[in-house]
């Protein structure tokens, strides 16, 4: 792609207009990891930090960033989500928990924004109710990992 299409004729940052694209059906899945203590790492398994249960706020901190993406990413368009989720598994070998998130829609943009802020948040509020026990958590590896639908097609991470 040799144009910006973010950007108009004067190079002055733009919505792109969406109106004349079909409405398909859209998902998209983003993954992301932080790593931490074993004793951090514990809590949250035993549901006993004094903030309260890490991956339930997580899991709905998620799915309420997915919603309101449109509001922290100047030139994403507000889409009607019409599923969205989040999975948060404990995994001893980093140690620490793996992240995954998905939306759907059906409309005229994509949703991979929607799903990547879906997983940084729910991150980040692992973070942040964890970080009495442990302030070198680490969150890493956040990306894409599929999409469907819309004019550019599928794609998955290999």
């Amino acid at each position: 792609m040799s144009e910006l299409t973010h950007l108009d004729a004067e190079g002055r940052a733009r919505m792109v207009d969406v109106g004349e694209k079909a409405e398909t059906a859209r998902t998209a899945r983003a993954e992301g990891s932080i790593t931490m203590s074993l004793e951090a790492l514990d809590a949250i398994e035993r549901n006993a930090l004094a903030k309260g249960d890490a991956i339930a706020a997580a899991r709905i901190a998620g799915m309420m960033a997915a919603k309101r993406t449109a509001e922290l990413i100047p030139l994403c368009h507000p889409i009607a989500l019409t599923d969205t989720g989040v999975d948060l598994e404990l995994d001893r070998s980093l140690p620490g928990l793996r992240v995954t998130a998905w939306a759907s829609t059906r409309g005229r943009t994509g949703v991979e924004m929607e799903a990547l802020t879906a997983v940084t948040v729910a991150l980040l509020t692992v973070y942040d109710m964890a970080k009495a026990l442990d302030r070198g958590m680490e969150i890493s590896d956040v990306r894409l990992t599929e999409k469907r639908g819309g004019k550019s097609g599928d794609w998955k991470r290999k």
